[in-house]
């Protein structure tokens, strides 16, 4: 009996175990580089602009970097030591075949294997605005969708090629 009880003692359960797990990576600050991407104040952003300042009398080179957060367009800063790490996450793009959109502004998506996809929002501005125009136009419309760290957003829409 003694066993069982040590056995259930150890047993664990994972299922709630995503918080960040490989939704970012470590890098040295000195291998970012600009048009990258990396994690600031806790949001994804891409490099815009990056520049280093030479060592001081005490202190280590440091990286002032200058970037736009993937999701909202906001422009974030960040002052950096050259030899620490900085999280940078990790970015998929993928493309989907465009079902529908719902009344509540919801694209309703298809991935190559037939799996539907409905909790991305149709974006505000350009590309939202492409994407209605394509689908008022009539024409099937594949949209890009860019994901990290949880997050998703539809970041362009090109017309689907007649056959597929």
């Amino acid at each position: 009996m003694a066993d069982e009880n040590n056995d259930a003692q150890h047993e664990h359960t994972f299922e709630s175990a995503d918080a960040g797990a490989s939704t970012t990576y470590p890098m040295q600050c000195s291998a970012l580089r600009k048009g990258g991407h990396v994690v600031i104040k806790n949001r994804p952003c891409k490099i815009v602009e990056m520049s280093t300042s030479k060592t001081g009398k005490h202190g280590h080179a440091k990286v002032h970097l200058v970037a736009i957060d993937i999701f909202t367009g906001k422009k974030m800063e960040d002052l950096s030591p050259s030899t620490h790490n900085m999280n940078v996450p990790n970015v998929a793009r993928r493309e989907f075949q465009l079902l529908d959109v719902t009344d509540d502004d919801f694209l309703n998506l298809m991935d190559d294997n037939g799996n539907t996809k409905e909790d991305v929002k149709v974006p505000e501005g350009e590309v939202g605005d492409k994407i209605r125009k394509m689908i008022d136009d009539g024409k099937d419309v594949n949209v890009i969708v860019m994901a990290a760290m949880g997050e998703e957003v539809a970041v362009d829409a090109k017309e689907a090629p007649k056959g597929s």
